[in-house]
């Protein structure tokens, strides 16, 4: 999990969905105010957001990387999702990933297999519960929009397309939502995964250093927890059953 931290049954495989272009009216004033409720809300939910982040314990952290400093990642490179594993490879990955996670004395916090495995991840290690995942992806898929001109080159078909299928809830997050999400909020993120080769991956933010770290297991290209050390796994418990073939 060094340099830039670089993702059978519940996730769909990802799609490539074509949609028609809607015809461009004139906006009406009603348009104009409902956009305009929209932008205010969007500040308000980040600015609840970075109150949070301001209150967060980062001592896991930092408990973590000590733990791991010995590991050596490889370089990131944004992607979106590969191909999902058949029944046999999935369960030898997850083998290898469980032994992996008693080696180092490491524990998940299981998250919901509901397609939104990465940003309940994520959100869990950023707010400390997983139901801010709609506040991750929201945040993640406006700074995609706000920096098309870097993330673009990474996504193979239209990226209004990509914007599009990622801000719906269920869509699986990619390496490139994972990118996003240590870009916009200044976190380097730190994957320990099921890759027969690649035990750690790190991705850190563009252009400014990190203020936190998120660290998460990846059960490669089926499913993301959020990672504890094992002595210090929260008594979180999801509304529903988490994800499991």
């Amino acid at each position: 999990m060094m340099l830039t931290s670089s993702i059978l049954n519940a996730r769909p495989i990802h799609r490539l969905r074509s949609h028609q272009d809607r015809t461009k009216n004139p906006r009406s004033l009603s348009d104009l105010c409902s956009s305009r409720s929209s932008n205010i809300q969007e500040t308000e939910d980040d600015m609840t957001i970075g109150s949070i982040l301001a209150e967060a314990n980062h001592h896991n952290g930092r408990n973590l990387g000590k733990r791991l400093s010995h590991l050596d990642s490889i370089p990131h490179t944004p992607r979106v999702n590969g191909q999902i594993p058949d029944v046999d490879n999935a369960t030898v990955d997850h083998e290898r990933l469980s032994e992996r996670l008693a080696m180092y004395g490491l524990a998940e916090l299981q998250v919901e297999g509901d397609g939104n495995c990465q940003f309940r991840a994520v959100a869990d290690q950023l707010f400390h519960n997983p139901e801010y995942h709609r506040h991750v992806r929201k945040a993640v898929v406006k700074q995609l929009k706000q920096f098309k001109n870097y993330y673009e080159s990474y996504v193979p078909m239209e990226y209004k397309t990509y914007l599009k299928n990622m801000k719906r809830s269920g869509e699986w997050g990619d390496h490139l939502t994972l990118q996003a999400a240590a870009d916009r909020f200044g976190a380097k993120i730190c994957l320990l995964t099921s890759f027969r080769d690649t035990c750690f991956i790190e991705i850190n933010p563009k252009d400014q250093s990190p203020t936190r770290e998120v660290w998460l297991s990846f059960w490669s290209e089926v499913h993301y927890n959020s990672l504890y050390e094992a002595d210090d796994l929260p008594t979180r418990v999801p509304k529903k059953k988490h994800w499991l073939f």
